[in-house]
């Protein structure tokens, strides 16, 4: 609805003209906020919560599936971001609005798939904060990734070994600490090792190198003929090296989605999204008929 011009429409013009510069990435990353005070009020496991991650994770493709210029998202402990194509035109490519869309949606999706992973209930909302970020080349927006990735692994890899102390050795959180500083990568892999019998590359990868989301045709085989049903897609994958962005060539050339060829073991984000798929087609069916 178009507002009715007044005397007072003048006001309109102390609003500031925020739209983001052209052909450049657009990055807008959510971070929880107060996190740890949340996790430990609703007993997460530690040192990962699977559950709790997949909330997240979940809430993450509710953004994407509202958002289609959003090429990739990467999602790790209480952060999420959301990278989007060079050339979107996503609210006239206004930053306040697409820090407030992706950070509102996200916090309410958040709130409406906690019960769907986890077994108790809210105590209270979670909080999340947002900001907007521009890289102008490729090279810039894949070292912003890396950079995101490289960091769940020394967290992880800090956790893992400071959780293994306190809950199977009975240290103090202090004498864990402690018991850890200096110490280097290579120093928390022989003590995982060594005293715990955990090789840490056999943890789950979804721990080790956080969730990408991805835009993919859903198909049975490679072979397949049908064009597939379109689905964000959960992996887990190093995306610092080449290889990553070779195997997803749509990402940084002209963007239509890759194909994502299923397996007997499919994530059940995934799965969910293909059922919800399959009942809006009946539901769509039995309303003609």
């Amino acid at each position: 609805m178009r507002m009715a011009c007044s005397r007072y429409e003048y006001v309109k013009s102390y609003e500031q003209d925020d739209r983001i510069l052209p052909n450049v990435w657009i990055v807008v990353r959510v971070d929880g906020k107060k996190f740890h005070k949340f996790s430990n009020a609703h007993k997460f496991e530690k040192p990962n919560d699977e559950n709790a991650l997949n909330v997240m994770n979940a809430a993450g493709v509710a953004v994407m599936q509202e958002f289609r210029d959003i090429v990739l998202a990467y999602g790790q402990s209480d952060e999420y971001s959301f990278v989007f194509r060079k050339d979107t035109a996503a609210f006239k490519r206004r930053a306040s609005k697409l820090l407030t869309y992706v950070t509102s949606l996200f916090s309410t999706s958040y709130v409406m798939n906690w019960p769907k992973w986890m077994d108790r209930p809210l105590a209270y909302a979670p909080c999340f904060d947002g900001r907007t970020v521009l890289y102008p080349s490729d090279e810039n927006m894949r070292d912003y990734l890396s950079w995101r990735q490289a960091d769940v692994h020394v967290n992880n890899l800090y956790n893992t070994a400071f959780w293994k102390l306190v809950l199977e050795s009975g240290l103090t959180n202090q004498q864990a600490e402690e018991r850890l500083r200096g110490t280097l990568s290579g120093d928390k892999n022989e003590l995982l090792f060594q005293q715990f019998g955990i090789n840490y590359n056999n943890l789950p990868a979804m721990y080790r190198k956080g969730t990408i989301l991805l835009r993919k045709r859903v198909v049975q085989s490679e072979d397949d003929q049908d064009k597939g049903r379109q689905a964000i897609v959960p992996i887990h994958d190093d995306l610092i090296g080449a290889q990553f962005w070779k195997k997803h060539t749509e990402l940084l050339g002209k963007y239509v989605p890759g194909i994502y060829v299923t397996s007997s073991n499919v994530p059940r984000l995934l799965q969910e999204q293909l059922s919800e798929e399959l009942d809006a087609q009946l539901r769509d069916k039995a309303n003609i008929s």
